[in-house]
Protein backbone atom coordinates (compact mmCIF):
# COMPACT_ATOMS: atom_id res chain seq x y z
CA UNK A 1 0.00 0.00 0.00
CA UNK A 2 2.87 2.22 0.53
CA UNK A 3 4.57 1.46 -2.10
CA UNK A 4 1.28 2.03 -4.47
CA UNK A 5 1.07 5.17 -2.56
CA UNK A 6 4.38 6.67 -3.13
CA UNK A 7 4.41 5.68 -6.90
CA UNK A 8 0.72 7.13 -7.94
CA UNK A 9 1.85 10.73 -6.03
CA UNK A 10 5.34 10.15 -8.32
CA UNK A 11 3.70 9.09 -11.50
CA UNK A 12 0.97 12.38 -11.18
CA UNK A 13 3.72 14.80 -10.46
CA UNK A 14 5.64 13.76 -13.15
CA UNK A 15 2.79 13.46 -15.75
CA UNK A 16 1.33 17.09 -14.02
CA UNK A 17 4.39 18.90 -14.42
CA UNK A 18 4.96 17.03 -18.03
CA UNK A 19 2.22 18.60 -19.72
CA UNK A 20 2.64 22.38 -17.96
CA UNK A 21 6.07 22.56 -19.52
CA UNK A 22 4.70 21.46 -22.80
CA UNK A 23 2.51 24.07 -22.24
CA UNK A 24 5.31 26.67 -22.01
CA UNK A 25 7.55 25.07 -24.74
CA UNK A 26 4.86 25.28 -27.42
CA UNK A 27 3.49 28.56 -26.55
CA UNK A 28 7.09 30.20 -26.67
CA UNK A 29 7.95 28.34 -30.00
CA UNK A 30 4.21 29.39 -31.54
CA UNK A 31 5.01 33.28 -30.32
CA UNK A 32 8.92 33.01 -31.34
CA UNK A 33 7.97 31.97 -34.88
CA UNK A 34 4.77 33.25 -35.57
CA UNK A 35 5.76 37.00 -34.63
CA UNK A 36 8.86 37.84 -32.37
CA UNK A 37 11.96 35.90 -33.60
CA UNK A 38 14.42 34.61 -30.55
CA UNK A 39 15.51 38.33 -30.26
CA UNK A 40 15.07 41.57 -31.28
CA UNK A 41 17.06 44.96 -32.09
CA UNK A 42 16.03 48.67 -32.15
CA UNK A 43 16.57 52.03 -31.58
CA UNK A 44 17.02 52.73 -28.06
CA UNK A 45 13.39 53.87 -26.61
CA UNK A 46 12.06 51.95 -29.56
CA UNK A 47 10.04 49.55 -27.04
CA UNK A 48 8.73 52.05 -24.94
CA UNK A 49 7.61 54.75 -27.68
CA UNK A 50 8.02 53.75 -30.67
CA UNK A 51 4.80 52.01 -31.29
CA UNK A 52 2.84 54.74 -32.32
CA UNK A 53 5.75 56.65 -33.72
CA UNK A 54 7.57 53.90 -35.22
CA UNK A 55 9.27 56.30 -38.18
CA UNK A 56 10.78 58.01 -35.68
CA UNK A 57 13.48 55.22 -34.50
CA UNK A 58 14.69 53.94 -38.21
CA UNK A 59 17.68 52.41 -38.16
CA UNK A 60 19.51 53.62 -41.45
CA UNK A 61 22.99 51.49 -41.18
CA UNK A 62 21.28 48.00 -40.82
CA UNK A 63 23.50 46.08 -43.13
CA UNK A 64 26.50 46.79 -41.34
CA UNK A 65 24.32 45.62 -37.88
CA UNK A 66 23.09 42.73 -39.80
CA UNK A 67 26.22 41.05 -40.79
CA UNK A 68 28.27 41.52 -37.58
CA UNK A 69 25.00 39.24 -36.07
CA UNK A 70 24.76 36.91 -38.45
CA UNK A 71 28.36 35.90 -38.02
CA UNK A 72 27.69 35.40 -34.15
CA UNK A 73 27.89 31.59 -33.43
CA UNK A 74 24.15 30.20 -32.67
CA UNK A 75 22.76 32.37 -34.86
CA UNK A 76 20.89 30.98 -37.81
CA UNK A 77 19.48 33.83 -39.70
CA UNK A 78 18.91 38.11 -39.47
CA UNK A 79 16.17 39.85 -41.19
CA UNK A 80 14.97 43.31 -40.74
CA UNK A 81 11.52 44.54 -40.39
CA UNK A 82 9.93 47.85 -41.09
CA UNK A 83 6.50 48.76 -38.70
CA UNK A 84 3.87 51.17 -40.19
CA UNK A 85 0.47 51.89 -39.33
CA UNK A 86 -2.74 53.34 -41.49
CA UNK A 87 -5.31 52.44 -43.33
CA UNK A 88 -6.46 49.89 -45.70
CA UNK A 89 -9.11 50.33 -48.31
CA UNK A 90 -10.79 48.50 -50.23
CA UNK A 91 -12.78 50.40 -52.42
CA UNK A 92 -16.18 50.58 -50.21
CA UNK A 93 -14.69 50.96 -46.21
CA UNK A 94 -11.86 51.62 -44.70
CA UNK A 95 -9.94 49.85 -41.60
CA UNK A 96 -6.54 51.39 -39.28
CA UNK A 97 -3.82 48.66 -39.87
CA UNK A 98 -0.88 47.86 -38.14
CA UNK A 99 1.74 46.81 -41.08
CA UNK A 100 5.40 45.16 -41.13
CA UNK A 101 7.89 45.40 -43.97
CA UNK A 102 9.45 42.15 -44.35
CA UNK A 103 11.95 39.91 -46.04
CA UNK A 104 9.93 37.18 -47.46
CA UNK A 105 12.42 34.90 -47.61
CA UNK A 106 13.64 34.57 -44.75
CA UNK A 107 10.52 35.47 -43.22
CA UNK A 108 8.99 32.21 -44.65
CA UNK A 109 12.22 30.30 -42.63
CA UNK A 110 11.45 31.83 -39.51
CA UNK A 111 7.37 31.97 -39.65
CA UNK A 112 6.88 28.07 -39.15
CA UNK A 113 4.32 29.13 -36.62
CA UNK A 114 2.09 31.18 -38.73
CA UNK A 115 -0.45 29.35 -40.64
CA UNK A 116 -1.77 30.22 -43.97
CA UNK A 117 -5.42 29.93 -44.35
CA UNK A 118 -5.57 31.02 -48.03
CA UNK A 119 -3.58 31.62 -50.60
CA UNK A 120 -0.08 31.73 -49.98
CA UNK A 121 3.09 33.45 -48.13
CA UNK A 122 4.63 36.55 -49.51
CA UNK A 123 7.66 35.07 -51.55
CA UNK A 124 10.50 37.33 -53.43
CA UNK A 125 8.69 37.56 -56.90
CA UNK A 126 5.63 39.39 -54.90
CA UNK A 127 6.71 43.38 -55.22
CA UNK A 128 3.21 44.27 -54.91
CA UNK A 129 2.00 41.60 -52.74
CA UNK A 130 0.19 41.85 -49.25
CA UNK A 131 -0.60 39.18 -46.68
CA UNK A 132 -3.26 39.97 -44.63
CA UNK A 133 -4.48 38.42 -40.92
CA UNK A 134 -7.22 36.10 -41.82
CA UNK A 135 -9.72 38.73 -39.19
CA UNK A 136 -8.99 41.94 -41.11
CA UNK A 137 -9.06 39.82 -44.57
CA UNK A 138 -12.79 38.82 -43.62
CA UNK A 139 -13.61 42.17 -41.87
CA UNK A 140 -12.88 43.56 -45.39
CA UNK A 141 -14.50 40.70 -47.36
CA UNK A 142 -10.54 40.43 -49.48
CA UNK A 143 -9.25 37.12 -50.46
CA UNK A 144 -6.24 35.69 -52.27
CA UNK A 145 -6.20 38.24 -56.16
CA UNK A 146 -8.34 41.25 -54.33
CA UNK A 147 -6.67 44.37 -54.83
CA UNK A 148 -6.19 47.07 -52.27
CA UNK A 149 -5.07 50.60 -51.18
CA UNK A 150 -2.81 51.33 -48.14
CA UNK A 151 -2.63 54.54 -47.06
CA UNK A 152 -0.02 55.88 -44.81
CA UNK A 153 2.10 59.46 -43.48
CA UNK A 154 5.30 59.36 -44.65
CA UNK A 155 7.99 60.26 -41.56
CA UNK A 156 8.26 63.48 -43.52
CA UNK A 157 4.35 64.07 -42.61
CA UNK A 158 3.39 64.00 -46.28
CA UNK A 159 0.04 61.35 -47.65
CA UNK A 160 1.73 58.46 -49.64
CA UNK A 161 -0.76 55.17 -51.04
CA UNK A 162 -0.06 52.12 -53.17
CA UNK A 163 -2.02 49.90 -54.21
CA UNK A 164 -1.35 46.08 -53.18
CA UNK A 165 -2.64 42.50 -53.94
CA UNK A 166 -3.65 40.42 -51.83
CA UNK A 167 -1.73 36.94 -51.74
CA UNK A 168 -3.07 35.13 -48.96
CA UNK A 169 -4.08 35.42 -45.44
CA UNK A 170 -2.60 34.43 -42.28
CA UNK A 171 -3.27 33.08 -38.65
CA UNK A 172 -1.26 33.06 -35.52
CA UNK A 173 -1.71 32.53 -31.97
CA UNK A 174 -2.93 36.11 -31.12
CA UNK A 175 -6.29 36.84 -32.51
CA UNK A 176 -5.85 40.85 -31.77
CA UNK A 177 -3.02 40.54 -33.72
CA UNK A 178 -4.67 39.05 -37.03
CA UNK A 179 -7.76 40.81 -36.91
CA UNK A 180 -5.76 43.97 -37.50
CA UNK A 181 -2.14 43.17 -38.96
CA UNK A 182 -0.92 42.73 -43.09
CA UNK A 183 2.67 41.89 -43.71
CA UNK A 184 4.27 43.77 -47.54
CA UNK A 185 7.97 43.13 -48.97
CA UNK A 186 10.10 45.14 -47.28
CA UNK A 187 11.18 46.92 -50.50
CA UNK A 188 7.81 47.66 -51.17
CA UNK A 189 7.22 49.32 -47.13
CA UNK A 190 10.29 51.61 -47.79
CA UNK A 191 8.72 52.91 -51.01
CA UNK A 192 5.94 53.33 -49.17
CA UNK A 193 7.47 55.19 -46.20
CA UNK A 194 10.24 56.63 -48.51
CA UNK A 195 12.72 55.87 -46.14
CA UNK A 196 15.66 53.49 -46.81
CA UNK A 197 15.71 52.34 -43.08
CA UNK A 198 14.16 49.88 -40.67
CA UNK A 199 12.98 49.57 -37.23
CA UNK A 200 13.56 45.97 -36.60
CA UNK A 201 16.56 43.52 -36.95
CA UNK A 202 15.25 39.65 -36.11
CA UNK A 203 17.35 37.41 -35.23
CA UNK A 204 16.41 33.71 -35.62
CA UNK A 205 18.55 31.13 -33.50
CA UNK A 206 19.10 27.95 -34.32
CA UNK A 207 18.30 27.14 -30.48
CA UNK A 208 15.94 28.05 -28.37
CA UNK A 209 18.04 27.57 -25.91
CA UNK A 210 20.59 29.88 -26.75
CA UNK A 211 18.72 32.54 -26.50
CA UNK A 212 19.94 33.72 -23.09
CA UNK A 213 23.46 33.47 -24.36
CA UNK A 214 23.26 34.66 -27.16
CA UNK A 215 21.22 38.10 -26.34
CA UNK A 216 23.95 39.02 -23.58
CA UNK A 217 26.59 38.62 -26.40
CA UNK A 218 24.73 41.01 -28.23
CA UNK A 219 24.02 43.37 -25.42
CA UNK A 220 27.33 43.81 -24.55
CA UNK A 221 28.71 44.16 -28.09
CA UNK A 222 25.80 47.23 -28.09
CA UNK A 223 26.58 48.70 -24.81
CA UNK A 224 27.63 52.32 -24.96
CA UNK A 225 25.46 52.85 -28.47
CA UNK A 226 22.13 54.09 -29.35
CA UNK A 227 20.80 50.08 -29.90
CA UNK A 228 18.97 47.70 -27.59
CA UNK A 229 17.98 44.35 -27.70
CA UNK A 230 15.25 42.29 -26.24
CA UNK A 231 14.72 38.23 -26.09
CA UNK A 232 11.22 36.83 -26.93
CA UNK A 233 9.99 36.80 -23.22
CA UNK A 234 10.73 40.45 -22.51
CA UNK A 235 8.61 40.81 -25.90
CA UNK A 236 5.79 38.78 -25.28
CA UNK A 237 4.55 39.71 -21.68
CA UNK A 238 1.39 37.39 -22.14
CA UNK A 239 4.02 34.74 -21.90
CA UNK A 240 5.19 35.46 -18.62
CA UNK A 241 2.25 36.31 -17.14
CA UNK A 242 1.11 32.81 -18.53
CA UNK A 243 4.29 31.02 -16.77
CA UNK A 244 3.66 32.41 -13.91
CA UNK A 245 -0.28 31.80 -13.54
CA UNK A 246 0.68 27.78 -14.25
CA UNK A 247 3.65 27.71 -12.44
CA UNK A 248 1.95 29.04 -9.21
CA UNK A 249 -1.02 26.65 -10.31
CA UNK A 250 1.89 23.46 -10.65
CA UNK A 251 2.97 24.62 -6.83
CA UNK A 252 -0.72 23.91 -5.14
CA UNK A 253 -0.54 20.78 -7.49
CA UNK A 254 2.61 19.79 -5.56
CA UNK A 255 1.63 20.45 -2.33
CA UNK A 256 -1.99 18.89 -2.93
CA UNK A 257 0.17 15.62 -3.49
CA UNK A 258 2.56 15.96 -1.33
CA UNK A 259 -0.05 16.23 1.77
CA UNK A 260 -1.76 13.07 0.08
CA UNK A 261 1.14 10.84 -0.28
CA UNK A 262 2.29 11.96 3.52
CA UNK A 263 -1.16 11.11 4.56
CA UNK A 264 -1.53 7.63 2.31
CA UNK A 265 1.77 6.90 3.85
CA UNK A 266 0.94 7.70 7.35
CA UNK A 267 -1.30 5.31 7.59
CA UNK A 268 -0.18 2.55 5.63
CA UNK A 269 3.56 3.28 8.13
CA UNK A 270 1.06 3.52 11.25
CA UNK A 271 0.05 -0.16 10.55
CA UNK A 272 3.23 -1.58 9.62
CA UNK A 273 4.86 -0.47 12.36
CA UNK A 274 1.89 -1.29 15.61
CA UNK A 275 1.25 -4.55 14.26
CA UNK A 276 5.25 -5.36 14.99
CA UNK A 277 5.26 -3.57 18.20
CA UNK A 278 5.55 -7.15 19.87
CA UNK A 279 8.67 -7.54 17.83
CA UNK A 280 9.98 -4.24 18.30
CA UNK A 281 9.68 -5.04 22.33
CA UNK A 282 11.37 -8.47 22.33
CA UNK A 283 14.44 -6.69 20.54
CA UNK A 284 14.46 -3.82 22.44
CA UNK A 285 14.33 -6.94 25.92
CA UNK A 286 17.33 -8.36 24.11
CA UNK A 287 19.14 -5.27 24.76
CA UNK A 288 18.50 -3.42 21.19
CA UNK A 289 18.48 0.39 22.58
CA UNK A 290 15.52 2.40 21.47
CA UNK A 291 17.29 4.54 19.45
CA UNK A 292 18.51 1.36 17.41
CA UNK A 293 14.82 0.61 17.26
CA UNK A 294 14.25 4.48 15.54
CA UNK A 295 17.02 4.05 13.07
CA UNK A 296 15.85 0.47 12.20
CA UNK A 297 12.67 1.93 11.19
CA UNK A 298 13.52 4.80 9.23
CA UNK A 299 15.90 3.14 7.46
CA UNK A 300 13.11 0.64 6.38
CA UNK A 301 10.43 3.44 5.34
CA UNK A 302 13.73 5.05 3.98
CA UNK A 303 14.43 1.49 1.39
CA UNK A 304 10.58 1.16 0.58
CA UNK A 305 10.73 5.51 -0.28
CA UNK A 306 13.19 5.04 -3.01
CA UNK A 307 11.93 1.67 -4.17
CA UNK A 308 8.48 3.64 -4.44
CA UNK A 309 9.99 6.78 -5.87
CA UNK A 310 11.89 5.03 -8.23
CA UNK A 311 8.82 2.91 -9.63
CA UNK A 312 7.14 5.87 -9.99
CA UNK A 313 9.55 8.16 -11.85
CA UNK A 314 9.94 4.65 -14.07
CA UNK A 315 6.24 4.26 -14.63
CA UNK A 316 6.03 8.45 -15.05
CA UNK A 317 8.12 8.04 -17.78
CA UNK A 318 6.91 5.18 -19.82
CA UNK A 319 3.08 6.71 -19.82
CA UNK A 320 4.67 9.81 -20.50
CA UNK A 321 6.25 8.98 -23.69
CA UNK A 322 2.96 6.55 -24.52
CA UNK A 323 0.45 9.87 -24.16
CA UNK A 324 2.91 11.88 -26.04
CA UNK A 325 2.89 9.45 -29.11
CA UNK A 326 -1.09 9.31 -29.06
CA UNK A 327 -1.35 13.32 -28.06
CA UNK A 328 -3.59 15.23 -26.29
CA UNK A 329 -6.00 17.13 -28.36
CA UNK A 330 -6.28 21.07 -26.74
CA UNK A 331 -9.19 23.55 -27.48
CA UNK A 332 -7.77 26.91 -28.36
CA UNK A 333 -6.40 29.32 -25.68
CA UNK A 334 -7.97 32.75 -24.73
CA UNK A 335 -7.79 34.76 -27.57
CA UNK A 336 -6.80 32.66 -30.02
CA UNK A 337 -8.62 30.07 -33.07
CA UNK A 338 -5.77 27.61 -32.90
CA UNK A 339 -6.46 24.05 -31.32
CA UNK A 340 -3.11 21.72 -30.66
CA UNK A 341 -1.94 19.03 -30.05
CA UNK A 342 -0.05 18.64 -25.77
CA UNK A 343 2.23 16.23 -24.92
CA UNK A 344 3.57 15.16 -21.22
CA UNK A 345 7.36 16.33 -21.50
CA UNK A 346 10.17 14.31 -20.00
CA UNK A 347 11.76 17.47 -17.79
CA UNK A 348 14.77 16.50 -15.46
CA UNK A 349 14.38 19.07 -12.93
CA UNK A 350 10.14 17.87 -12.66
CA UNK A 351 11.29 13.99 -12.37
CA UNK A 352 14.00 14.96 -9.59
CA UNK A 353 11.30 17.06 -7.51
CA UNK A 354 8.43 14.40 -8.41
CA UNK A 355 11.40 11.79 -6.79
CA UNK A 356 12.21 13.96 -3.50
CA UNK A 357 8.90 14.86 -3.16
CA UNK A 358 7.70 10.76 -2.75
CA UNK A 359 11.41 10.33 -1.06
CA UNK A 360 11.34 13.16 1.77
CA UNK A 361 6.93 12.30 2.10
CA UNK A 362 7.45 8.88 2.74
CA UNK A 363 10.60 9.69 5.67
CA UNK A 364 8.56 12.02 7.37
CA UNK A 365 5.27 10.01 7.58
CA UNK A 366 7.68 7.43 9.53
CA UNK A 367 8.81 10.19 12.01
CA UNK A 368 5.89 10.01 14.02
CA UNK A 369 5.15 5.99 14.05
CA UNK A 370 8.53 5.57 14.98
CA UNK A 371 8.95 7.99 17.87
CA UNK A 372 6.03 6.66 19.83
CA UNK A 373 7.23 3.28 19.22
CA UNK A 374 10.67 4.10 20.96
CA UNK A 375 8.67 5.51 23.98
CA UNK A 376 6.07 2.73 24.55
CA UNK A 377 7.70 0.85 27.96
CA UNK A 378 9.90 -2.99 26.78
CA UNK A 379 7.16 -4.78 29.18
CA UNK A 380 3.66 -3.36 27.29
CA UNK A 381 5.73 -3.96 23.96
CA UNK A 382 6.10 -7.58 24.74
CA UNK A 383 2.50 -8.00 25.83
CA UNK A 384 2.04 -7.38 22.11
CA UNK A 385 3.16 -11.19 21.95
CA UNK A 386 0.45 -12.89 23.83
Amino acid sequence: MTLMAITAGVVGLILSGGFVYDIFAQLGEVLIHSQTGHLQITRAGYFERGARTPEKFLINNAEQIKAKVASMAGVEDVMGRLYFSGLINNGHSDLPIVGEGIEPVREAKLGSGLIITAGRKLEKKDLNGMLLGQDLARALKLKPGDWANLVINTPEGALNSLEFQVVGTFQTFSKDYDARALRIPLAAAQDLLATPGINTLVVALKHTSDTESVSALLKADFRGSNLDVKNWIELNDFYAKTVEMYDAQFGVLRMIILLMVLLSVANSVNMSIFERVGEFGTMMALGNRKRRIFALIMAENTLIAVAGAGSGVILGMILALIISAIGIPMPPPPNADLSYIAHIRIVPSVIASAFLVGLIATIAAAILPAARVQRIPVVDALRENV
